[in-house]
């Protein structure tokens, strides 16, 4: 016959069982815990989202994540208000998000003082060594990887093209930010680049948040300027449309660092595919997550350069692009 047990023991097994149970509980708590990262851009409209966003949320889906579900992103706009950057980036830093994306420079800056821990993951027009914020390609160190777009890499060529669409060319104006200081080297870059083709550049500074563009192309008719060429940054990239109608109201041929000014009626543009970068910055979230550090992933360069004709601008300022230059275009829009 089975002795009955004796209180103090039946007590402490079911001490145990609870300990158990709470630590079932949490473990299983622990298990559903979904991964918050933080998202940095210029703008959002709800009803438009950009090109960009689209194909990153593409990229994570792709990869079996499902906004709300197993990851959740918090957005922050800077509206292109370059002052508010260090803010947003505070507050994303102190959400103790698991990642931060951005393609920002000078976000990308601001996070990295802001944070050693955090991953940030990139996707960048500079040279990220250039700029300080990864100690080689290959082996980042710290806590930044991602892509570069390596556009201002391409000025050069993008002002070789320019001659070529149209030959005899001597005079090209550079619309740019004054704002912002990577707009001032980018437009270092294109006069070096100006002085070997003994082409005269017109320097088209603009600033503020929103920009006296129409004044810009009225020194640009005043200045004689054949041809215009369009720096890209969170602030002039707003004015893409009415960029490239002023253009063709002015009738002045112009060159754009992505082809989202296509898309918006501009007439070339050589760069990379930028939603095409933010589709593979997901895979560098999905890598972090799963425990990847930042400091051993290398940032990615661009294997392929888009050079776009938009053959609607060209008829509309009465120009006509050389047969030879037609050809060698990935695309030409008709």
């Amino acid at each position: 016959m089975r002795r009955p047990l004796r209180k103090a023991a039946l007590a402490s097994i079911l001490f145990a069982g609870a300990l158990l149970a709470v630590a079932v509980t949490a473990e299983a708590q622990q298990a559903k815990k979904v991964p918050r990262i933080g998202y940095m851009s210029p703008r959002y409209d709800p009803n438009n989202p950009s090109p960009t966003l689209e194909a990153f949320r593409q990229g994570l889906r792709d990869l079996g994540y499902t906004e709300g579900k197993n990851i959740l992103i918090e957005y922050r706009y800077t509206e292109s208000d370059l002052d508010r950057i260090r803010s947003l980036v505070a507050e994303l830093v102190q959400l103790k998000v698991d990642a931060l994306i951005s393609g920002n420079l000078v976000a990308i800056r601001a996070a990295k003082e802001a944070t050693k821990t955090i991953p940030i993951v990139m996707v960048i027009a500079v040279d990220p060594v250039a700029a300080g914020l990864v100690d080689s390609l290959a082996r980042p160190g710290g806590n930044i990887t991602g892509l570069t777009r390596l556009t201002r890499d391409l000025s050069g060529k993008r002002l070789e093209l320019l001659t070529e669409v149209i030959p005899g060319i001597s005079r090209i104006g550079v619309l740019w930010n004054e704002d912002n200081p990577s707009a001032a080297v980018a437009l270092k870059e294109y006069q070096a680049t100006a002085n070997t083709l003994k082409i005269q550049l017109q320097s088209l500074a603009v600033r503020g948040a929103n920009p006296d563009l129409e004044g810009a192309f009225r020194e640009a008719g005043k200045q004689h300027t054949s041809a215009l060429i369009t720096v890209r940054d969170t602030v002039i990239n707003r004015y893409a449309k009415r960029i490239a109608d002023l253009a063709i109201k002015n009738r002045l041929p112009s060159m754009y660092e992505g082809n989202d000014y296509i898309d918006a009626g501009g007439l070339v543009s050589y760069a990379t595919n930028e939603a095409d970068l933010f589709r593979r910055a997901a895979t560098y979230v999905d890598k972090i997550l799963k425990g990847r550090k930042p400091a051993d992933l290398p940032v990615e360069q661009p294997i392929k350069f888009e050079f776009i004709i938009n053959l609607k601008a060209a008829n509309a300022i009465g120009l006509t692009i050389p047969p030879n230059v037609l050809a060698r275009a990935d695309k030409v829009i008709k």
